[in-house]
């Protein structure tokens, strides 16, 4: 063969076993219906079932495991479309590169792709997961090398195949928040498909752990609605929440401008936004309860204030005002802040998206990512109840002491 067709051969072939398949609508080898699919076009959609076993459990163990490297207990929850209620009998698929960032074929591995036509695989490193009675999967790996080149976040793809006549569509891939590729422009420009797919692994027992929750249909192209449903068009459920710099009027950090997901983003977290309607009397009722939920809670949960009036912003004014109000409700955890408003671009409060004309809006969050939005809520014992029960229900066994 010729040498310059043998170099060029050779190169194709490193490329495919480097690069995943594409997933998104900008392929050029669409293998779906198109635009009006759910989800849109899924590129290679045959591959979700290559070499499926048929009994699939709620745990897997890939074919990585066994690689040296950083050991992955990879698990959460997949939600129904209300972002509370737990999904049984999803199917999620999944394939990863190895700890070098390629996509291999290994005859060896049952479950390991031979490469199609065109060269394209999924490699040996996959597997399937089907949700128990509670929602929940787990799945035992190890932590996918970055492409070769150096270019992309390492990553684990996701498919779900609900249990009803919807088709399979892909979801925002696994990354790893400690990735030193991961910068804020990149989480700016996820999708969120069914929640985020950005993970904060803790160690433990010599494993490091991920919690990546599901919530179906979130985020996803033509996505069949119930009638009457109201699409909510800020921060939902499932997804990101982005670092912001708030000033700390008073608190456990007062004088400083630290962000409240990355310096207490381990456990859960309330974010309390007020805008242009402040209704102070109501405001101080819910201190109260947040202040010794807080301290009951200790480490487990940080709760945060956030005032974000545009009007007539001064910032003296507010940092006064604040404290104030501190020293009024002798306020010892809890973190009162404030921004000149919530669309403010310096501090990137504008990335939470809350809407300033609500009389308030609750972002209850767990490792940056929103667990529960509530908006207008009212001081009364039946709400206490319902955020008490949210923090409650998504405790994650793995992430207790």
């Amino acid at each position: 063969m010729n040498r310059k067709y043998l170099a060029a051969a050779l190169l194709l072939v490193f490329i495919n076993t480097t690069r995943c398949t594409s997933q998104n609508k900008d392929s050029k080898n669409f293998r779906s219906a198109g635009e009006n699919t759910v989800g849109r076009s899924l590129e290679n959609r045959e591959f979700v079932y290559s070499g499926i076993e048929k009994l699939i459990n709620s745990i897997d163990t890939s074919s990585g495991w066994t690689l040296t490297g950083q050991k992955l207990l990879l698990t959460g929850i997949v939600y129904l479309p209300d972002g509370i209620t737990p999904a049984t009998d999803v199917l999620v698929y999944y394939y990863q590169t190895n700890t070098e960032g390629r996509y291999i074929h290994k005859p060896e591995e049952k479950r390991s792709m031979v490469p199609n036509n065109l060269g394209q695989t999924h490699g040996y490193i996959r597997g399937w997961v089907k949700t128990d009675s509670n929602g929940k999967y787990s799945i035992y790996t190890v932590r996918p090398g970055p492409y070769p080149d150096g270019t992309e976040l390492a990553h684990i793809h996701l498919t779900v195949k609900e249990p009803n006549n919807i088709p399979e569509y892909y979801i925002d891939d696994i990354v790893f928040d400690d990735d030193l590729l991961m910068t804020t422009k990149k989480r700016i420009k996820m999708e969120n498909r069914a929640g985020t797919g950005v993970v904060r692994l803790i160690e433990k027992d010599q494993l490091s752990i991920g919690e990546r929750n599901i919530f179906l249909g979130l985020n996803i192209p033509n996505y069949p609605r119930e009638s009457g449903s109201v699409v909510d068009n800020g921060k939902k459920p499932g997804e990101d929440i982005i670092s912001f710099a708030p000033y700390h009027a008073w608190g456990p950090d007062k004088g400083s401008r630290a962000c409240p997901v990355c310096k207490y983003g381990r456990y859960h977290g309330i974010l309390y936004f007020v805008g242009n309607n402040p209704n102070w009397a109501e405001i101080k009722e819910w201190l109260k309860f947040l202040e010794v939920e807080g301290i009951k809670r200790d480490k487990f949960l940080k709760v945060y204030f956030i005032y974000g009036s545009n009007n007539g912003y001064n910032k003296q004014t507010r940092q006064a005002e604040l404290e104030n109000l501190g020293k009024e409700l002798n306020i010892v955890r809890t973190a009162l802040t404030y921004v000149p408003s919530f669309s403010d671009v310096e501090s990137d409060v504008y990335l939470t998206k809350i809407d300033a004309n609500t009389n308030n809006t609750f972002l209850l969050y767990k490792r940056s990512n929103i667990i529960g939005k509530y908006v207008n809520l009212k001081p009364t014992q039946q709400n206490f109840n319902m955020l008490l029960q949210r923090l409650d229900e998504t405790i994650n066994e793995y992430f207790k002491l």
